[in-house]
């Protein structure tokens, strides 16, 4: 992937951010910092950065694409609020094992997928939200 001063600017601004945005949402954060870099130019750059392994990416409820800076070289999972959009990285340790098998055993080679998790983070949990004895619903953080 080619450096260029946009996808830097894409880069390091994305790398502020501690929750997933949207594209529109840097491009906001970009015109806030004086930047001059176009909509176009910042989805271009994402899917670009998306290639090079550089952000993980999710979908929202409405299927729209949201981006984080990847922390380190290793393809994470993430849990997200579907109420504020709190997101918190996941052990999918098995969910990669199972993946690595399933492209040996098929003979498949550069194998991808997708694993969405989301539920409702304990901020944004309303009391009448919890179980009847107190707990958390099946499958909840507590």
């Amino acid at each position: 992937m080619r450096r260029t001063p946009q996808r830097a600017a894409v880069l390091e601004t994305l790398g502020r951010c501690r929750e997933f945005v949207s594209a529109q949402e840097l491009h906001a954060l970009l015109a806030g910092l004086g930047s001059g870099v176009g909509l176009t130019t910042v989805y271009r750059a994402l899917r670009e950065l998306d290639r090079a392994g550089l952000v993980d990416v999710v979908r929202d409820e409405s299927g729209e694409r949201l981006y984080l800076r990847r922390p380190t070289d290793e393809h994470r999972h993430y849990l997200i609020c579907r109420r504020c959009g709190r997101s918190q990285p996941v052990d999918a340790h098995d969910v990669e094992a199972w993946a690595a098998r399933l492209a040996e055993s098929t003979g498949y080679a550069e194998l991808e997928h997708t694993l969405e998790l989301s539920g409702v983070c304990g901020r944004c949990r309303r009391p009448a939200d919890a179980a009847p004895d107190g707990g958390a619903h099946p499958g909840g953080r507590t």
